[in-house]
């Protein structure tokens, strides 16, 4: 193993055995006291390696800066220290395989879990590296502790090797991006960076400039309440309604059936009982016209609900969680130029996907600090089933550091820095 995949490996399985779960369900920033915890960690160790202006603040963010050498933008490097609540994280215990034989992956905590090349055709291409999972009753946590050891792995680099050209770096690792609080307007100033990128992808080559925009729906239905004894025309019954609205969302567009470029809405979360229910739905498209339909479509069933039963009362209230980093990026390319330029220095072919999803880049690129998503290797996120290659990690890790070179060479081959103008 070169020295890159030693340190990842090491970072990667200490990270993801520390629980840094978000909560959905909190009003605080950051939602967990665990990512105060990992946040320490992370801190310490940029101190440790020679970083400079170490922070945290009070959302749990963790900052600091590698001094340019040389003239150039500032570039800031992030990735999200939390996990997301969507399945078990707590007690995570890792798992390296060495020089993986292609066979199928089982699990000493779960034996009818499989990870089967024959179903996760990309396993297959990864004979020889070296595999990182969990042990089968909770996710691994690569979703974004690869981002996170990545980052911190280069950063060492850049500080141990000073002859190594580069501008000013910036490091950021943010709180509660799985539950879309994770970047926030103070953020953008305390970065303070030209541009960034996350590593919070995925397949090796992946760079992302385009993602969903979304919203998130509550809906909450209010019914009569009555001992069910004397409910004879008088009972309400909260899930019920509950139940219709759901039936009612349509299957075409639910996530199980939709792919590439197709938006979806996705009920999340029935919460309550007969009484009072919430329902949480989240909806997904990369066009706001196709946006607002699906929001306008779920206003029309929680109507059309409420006009079949007046007794009850039936709300939907619809709220912005981000935006397709696209419109931004497609009018200003230069990270995402130099990251093609980098992949391809690095003997990668550069792969543009539009990511079925979001990342801390999507805020940060709405609110004006440019941020296409970098993949991180991370695979069968946000289950049991989740893994990744320290070899993948470790392309991730030349990735930024020739991205931190090249951003320090001059726009026009004579003077100054990529953003010089």
């Amino acid at each position: 193993m070169s020295d890159f995949a030693k340190d990842l490996e090491s970072r990667f399985v200490r990270y993801c055995a520390i629980d840094s779960q978000a909560d959905d369900k909190s009003t605080t920033h950051p939602s967990s006291d665990v990512q105060i915890e990992m946040g320490k960690v992370l801190e310490q160790e940029l101190r440790d390696i020679g970083a400079v202006d170490v922070t945290r603040n009070d959302h749990g963010a963790v900052l600091a800066t590698i001094p340019g050498n040389t003239s150039g933008p500032t570039i800031a490097f992030m990735a999200h220290m939390d996990t997301t609540p969507q399945f078990n994280a707590t007690g995570v215990k890792p798992r390296v395989i060495r020089n993986y034989d292609g066979s199928d992956i089982r699990y000493p905590d779960n034996a009818s879990l499989v990870l089967s090349p024959d179903h996760v055709p990309y396993l297959r291409e990864k004979i020889g590296d070296t595999i990182v999972t969990a042990s089968g009753t909770t996710l691994l946590g690569a979703d974004d502790k690869a981002g996170v050891a990545i980052v911190m792995t280069a950063a060492k680099h850049l500080i141990d090797n000073p002859d190594l050209p580069h501008g000013p770096v910036r490091i950021c690792f943010t709180t509660d991006e799985e539950i879309g609080k994770g970047v926030y307007p103070a953020l953008v100033e305390d970065v303070g960076a030209d541009f960034g990128y996350t590593f919070d992808g995925q397949k090796v080559g992946e760079i992302e400039f385009e993602t969903f925009s979304a919203d998130e729906a509550t809906i909450r239905i209010e019914g009569v309440s009555i001992h069910p004894g004397l409910a004879k025309d008088q009972l309400v019954n909260a899930v019920v309604l509950a139940s219709s609205f759901v039936a009612a969302l349509p299957r075409d567009m639910s996530p199980e059936t939709t792919q590439g470029r197709e938006g979806y809405v996705h009920a999340t979360e029935i919460a309550g009982g007969s009484s009072v229910v919430t329902i949480r739905v989240i909806i997904r498209d990369y066009e706001l016209d196709g946006l607002a339909s699906k929001g306008q479509l779920i206003e029309d069933i929680a109507a059309k609900l409420q006009a079949s039963e007046p007794r009850a009362k039936i709300s939907c209230s619809i709220r912005s969680q981000y935006r397709n980093m696209r419109y931004w990026l497609e009018k200003d390319k230069r990270p995402v130029d130099l990251a093609e330029r980098a992949m391809s220095e690095i003997g990668q072919t550069p792969k543009f996907t539009a990511f079925r999803g979001g990342t801390d880049g999507s805020r940060f690129t709405e609110m004006g600090l440019l941020c296409p998503n970098l993949f991180a290797g991370m695979q069968e996120i946000h289950g049991p089933l989740e893994w990744v290659s320290v070899q993948d990690m470790e392309v991730a890790v030349a990735l930024m550091l020739k991205i931190a070179e090249l951003g320090a060479e001059p726009a026009d081959g004579t003077s100054g820095g990529a953003n010089s103008s």
